[in-house]
């Protein structure tokens, strides 16, 4: 059974850090990402990383978001710094496999940041 459980989230002042991890479990993935879904709005892309580390960041998290894998560990990790309270959502691990083509979906895990 393949599974996807987030860690890491919590409270945090502006300015501070947060690092996600994602455990995966039951396979191993193609591409990975950080989704992630604030009150009100639609569920968005942080950022992607492949298997072979090709890492891509969306806009509003370069230069501050950092995704990485440790594909022994079959984990997905996600460093937040300099967060703002408009980074305030839940966390969204998922992966995905190219053979057969498949998406998987963690359970989410909330991320609030105070003023």
């Amino acid at each position: 059974q393949v599974q996807l459980v987030e860690s890491g989230g919590g409270l945090v002042q502006a300015g501070g850090s947060l690092k996600l991890s994602c455990a995966a479990s039951g396979r191993t993935f193609d591409d990975m990402d950080w989704y992630r879904q604030a009150p009100g709005k639609q569920r968005e892309l942080v950022a992607t990383i492949t298997r072979g580390g090709t890492t891509n960041v969306v806009d509003f998290a370069q230069g501050r978001f950092t995704i990485s894998r440790d594909n022994a560990r079959n984990m997905l990790f996600l460093q937040m710094n300099d967060l703002k309270p408009e980074d305030t959502a839940v966390y969204f691990c998922h992966a995905e496999t190219m053979y057969p083509l498949l998406d998987y979906w963690g359970q989410g895990i909330q991320v609030t940041v105070t003023p």
